[in-house]
């Protein structure tokens, strides 16, 4: 059995609406973790203005998805090449190897790269300092 997370409720200022009817429930969550609903009248402005905003803003987030599609490609392609111009010995060589293979992993993902993918990457570029075999504290 899982517990129902505590919702505090939200008059609306422009149509104090309750629940029922053909009245609206928004459910918000907040940055905070908190979870807000409010309900709204049919042709309550508050909720016109929201519904406004949520569209714009998925609009905005779906232009800024398709430019990156077609931009990411190239400057993945830019990257590697300048990294392989890089001296291999170079003390900046762990830092491009690891950019490079991140970049690599962002490019096969369908969404993000995971924080476990990002720590493997990490890990294997940037390994923790191990003792060495050879050194004594006798």
């Amino acid at each position: 059995m899982t517990d129902k997370p505590d919702v505090e409720h939200v008059d609306c200022a422009d149509c104090c609406a309750s629940p029922g009817g053909d009245n609206t429930r928004i459910v918000m969550m907040k940055k905070s973790g908190r979870i807000t609903e409010t309900w709204h009248t049919p042709d309550c402005p508050a909720a016109a203005i929201l519904q406004i905003q949520v569209e714009e803003s998925n609009r905005r987030a779906e232009e800024r998805e398709a430019w990156a599609r077609g931009v990411f490609p190239a400057a993945h392609e830019r990257l590697k090449q300048a990294a392989a111009a890089l001296p291999a010995d170079g003390a900046a060589q762990p830092f491009v190897d690891a950019l490079v293979e991140l970049a690599q992993a962002q490019a096969d993902a369908t969404g993000f790269v995971v924080l476990h993918e990002w720590a493997e990457i990490l890990e294997r570029h940037f390994p923790p300092d191990l003792p060495n075999p050879d050194h004594t504290t006798e």
